[in-house]
């Protein structure tokens, strides 16, 4: 072909490109229907376990973070709110670890296809805090390749990530590994303590212990700059922010508080109403 055919051919196939430029935005759409609608950051299941279908229901409602509460019998780890509920077929394993092994086999690495950020898994140990911790450390070994882990000062992270709440017990045994495949969720007091976002990554605390507001009229201002600070400070530090024990009947008290704390950009909401809060992250997003 003659120089000058090839390049009216090139020019050609140039226009042919110019005239297509929705294509990327076409393929793009097209990824996310095959990877489904994005995840939701900020929504954590509060008393995941107690839906009909652990975990999987806060996954359908595209939620990045769930809580389990877990008491240690024997050598198992069962999961329950209270004692009286306890089942031996109710194991972490069973309503949690198998069923994140299996999915993140499926999606080639990740809980979520094509979203990479870890899945949070709160655990919050029912028992005395330091034989559970130790028990469950044993555990999570045996899933290491989802865990994302802490070895000798380095944070390598991977699909889910563990932290661990409930009796604090827990933390002196977890402070003493040099390596571990669980973090810690701190409370308030550890705001201004020298343990780094490596070992604390989550600073969780109770609401009504540090507020008075319920979302019924306005916020009162120190209440609305002390949240704040709180969270600039947090993350200031490398840390997330959570609080449990806010509103979580529906209605305009709640929303008003979930409003406040998107606003403040807190990491995590707290609800057992799982559609609800979907729903809300969905609207406040169009918005």
């Amino acid at each position: 072909m003659a120089l000058t055919t090839r390049r009216r051919a090139l020019t050609t196939l140039g226009a042919a490109l110019a005239g297509s430029v929705v294509a990327p935005s076409a393929y793009a759409r097209a990824s996310e229907r095959e990877r489904g609608p994005r995840p939701l950051r900020r929504a954590h299941a509060h008393n995941d376990y107690e839906h009909p279908r652990p975990l999987f229901d806060a996954l359908d409602h595209r939620f990045t973070s769930v809580e389990a509460d877990i008491y240690l019998v024997g050598d198992q780890l069962l999961v329950a709110h209270d004692p009286v509920d306890l089942d031996p077929s109710r194991t972490l394993e069973s309503l949690y670890l198998d069923p994140l092994l299996a999915r993140i086999r499926a999606n080639s690495g990740s809980v979520y296809g094509g979203y990479r950020a870890p899945l949070q898994l709160l655990i919050d140990i029912k028992t005395e805090g330091a034989s559970t911790y130790l028990e469950l450390d044993r555990h999570l070994q045996r899933y290491r390749q989802i865990f994302t882990s802490y070895a000798h000062g380095t944070v390598h992270q991977r699909a889910v990530t563990a932290v661990i709440s409930g009796d604090r017990a827990a933390r002196a045994p977890m402070e003493a590994q040099q390596m571990r495949r669980a973090f810690y969720d701190g409370r308030l007091a550890d705001l201004g303590s020298p343990a780094s976002a490596s070992f604390i990554p989550l600073i969780s605390d109770n609401w009504n212990n540090n507020f008075t507001w319920q979302g019924v009229g306005p916020f009162p201002a120190a209440e609305r700059d002390k949240l704040r600070g709180i969270v600039t400070t947090a993350h200031g530090r490398g840390q997330r922010v959570r609080f449990w024990a806010t509103p979580d009947l529906a209605g305009p008290a709640r929303d008003a508080v979930w409003s406040e704390l998107v606003a403040a950009d807190v990491d995590h909401l707290n609800t057992d109403d799982l559609a609800g809060l979907e729903a809300f992250l969905d609207a406040h997003d169009k918005a």
